[in-house]
């Protein structure tokens, strides 16, 4: 019976770790896709400091937990109590490290929302500036998202050029084509024939903060299938451990002296 439980809690462990691994390279590469995706509403928020210590977060935990189903797959197979001591600290640990970064995240997103707010206020302000990947990607979302500014289209009435130009002007990547036959460009400012832009009237906050949301979505999904396989790789690491020291004192060579 001994015997038995050993040796399927050793090959369940491995199988477990394995996924435990792969779930810790989808937290990296998820990390890093934030990090480095340049057509994004990620990109405007480049500038939020929570932003990238989020993203260095997501990808050294995903590093660690790759490490970690390392760890635990030598301490099963082998059969290595210490290994196996180690690799349930630290899955405790990290699993302490999300429940904190959870309640950290739903207790500060008003904080959240207002400095996302604030970053695009700016980037609106300062639009256009030298072309920046930031204002490419503003665009881009105006455009595909079609809507304009962030709460509604009057955000736009504190950019500088709009407020000090002689014409009437508006971002060119608002325009409704519906309401304009004129096949005008995708970045920079158009001149409007009326002061009734051509532009969506919908603000780009609700389309942007839904987009976040289900890649919230993704990320929390992932993180609770990795909060279950960490449970399951706690149990089976401590059954493991058990087993073993079990074993260890039955298989020790008895002298007579």
């Amino acid at each position: 019976m001994g015997k038995g439980c050993l040796s399927m809690s050793k090959y369940f462990l491995f199988l477990f770790n394995i996924i435990f691994f792969l779930f810790g390279v989808v937290i990296m590469g998820f990390g890093l896709w934030l990090l480095l995706d340049k057509q994004s509403f990620i990109v405007v928020l480049n500038n939020s400091t929570s932003l990238k210590v989020g993203c260095y977060i997501l990808i050294g935990v995903g590093a660690f937990s790759m490490l970690m189903g390392f760890v635990g797959c030598l301490g099963a197979i082998y059969e290595i109590r210490c290994l196996l001591g180690l690799y349930f600290t630290c899955l405790l640990l990290i699993l302490i490290a999300q429940i904190a970064a959870g309640a950290l995240i739903y207790f500060q997103k008003e904080v959240l929302n207002n400095e996302m707010s604030n970053i695009v206020a700016k980037v609106l302000d300062g639009y256009p500036g030298n072309n920046s990947n930031t204002e490419q990607t503003w665009d881009y979302i105006q455009r595909t998202m079609e809507c304009c500014g962030w709460n509604h289209q009057l955000d736009w009435n504190s950019n500088m050029v709009i407020r000090n130009s002689s014409e009437l002007l508006f971002p060119c990547s608002c325009q409704n084509v519906s309401l304009s036959e004129e096949n005008l460009s995708n970045s920079g400012f158009c001149e409007s024939k009326t002061s009734n832009w051509p532009v969506y009237n919908a603000g780009c906050s609700e389309s942007v903060e839904s987009w976040l949301i289900t890649n919230l979505g993704v990320v929390l999904g992932i993180c609770l299938g990795v909060a279950f396989i960490e449970l399951l790789g706690m149990i089976l690491s401590i059954c493991l451990c058990r087993n073993i020291q079990m074993e260890d004192y039955t298989e020790v060579p008895k002298y007579n002296h």
